[in-house]
């Protein structure tokens, strides 16, 4: 992605829905406002597009989205402001850090959309679904927590389905044509790319069994 022009200022416009200290708010997220009931987490939101639109279909929930790249980051706090939403927050890190800003069982659900493959086998560690991350979602899941995992990438889908097996979680929802008869839920700007094209894109939801061992 391209460097944003005047970045720091667009940032600056957006402070109200951009965290820059979340390790603050561990284990206190849904004390920002009494109307929220549960907290959600997005993974890679990229422009925003996903975050912001499922954000206003729920206003009762709280969502709050990582993104490493500030250019994509900027742009998606931005629909957020723009929409004039209050229960969506955006961090600036990365996925390794989530166990510092999040409290053990504080979040009801996480939403990992078209993430980075990472095909080659010595990069396995770095997918967002592998072991290695799973365990760390398996810490700041509630019991019967959920991922929702969307892909446009089939090897890294059925690498997916076998990690959650083997880690603790049940899937459901399983699809490798999600929109074969027509949209279904809130696409991201990659996935309504993709579907444009004929792409068809894999979805499932796997929840967390029973309490942690």
């Amino acid at each position: 992605m391209r460097k944003k022009k005047n970045r720091r200022a667009r940032l600056e416009a957006c402070a109200d829905v951009i965290i820059n200290e979340p390790e603050k708010y561990r284990g206190k997220w849904l004390a920002l406002k009494p109307c929220f009931r549960e907290l959600q987490l997005e993974l890679g939101c990229g422009k925003g597009r996903f975050t912001v639109e499922t954000a206003a279909e729920n206003p009762e929930v709280l969502f709050v989205a990582l993104e490493r790249v500030p250019d994509a980051m900027v742009l998606a706090a931005e629909r957020a402001v723009e929409r004039g939403l209050g229960n969506v927050y955006f961090i600036s890190s990365d996925a390794q850090l989530l166990a510092e800003y999040f409290e053990e069982r504080e979040v009801s659900r996480i939403y990992i959309n078209f993430c980075d493959p990472w095909p080659a086998k010595r990069q396995e560690k770095r997918r967002l679904t592998s072991p290695r991350f799973l365990q760390l979602y398996k810490r700041i899941l509630k019991p019967g927590g959920e991922i929702h995992f969307k892909t446009d990438n089939l090897p890294l889908f059925e690498y997916s389905l076998e990690q959650f097996a083997e880690n603790g979680f049940v899937a459901s929802e399983v699809t490798r044509n999600l929109h074969k008869d027509g949209v279904r839920g809130v696409m991201t700007d990659y996935e309504a790319k993709f579907h444009e094209q004929g792409l068809p894109i894999c979805r499932c939801a796997a929840a967390l069994k029973g309490a942690e061992e």
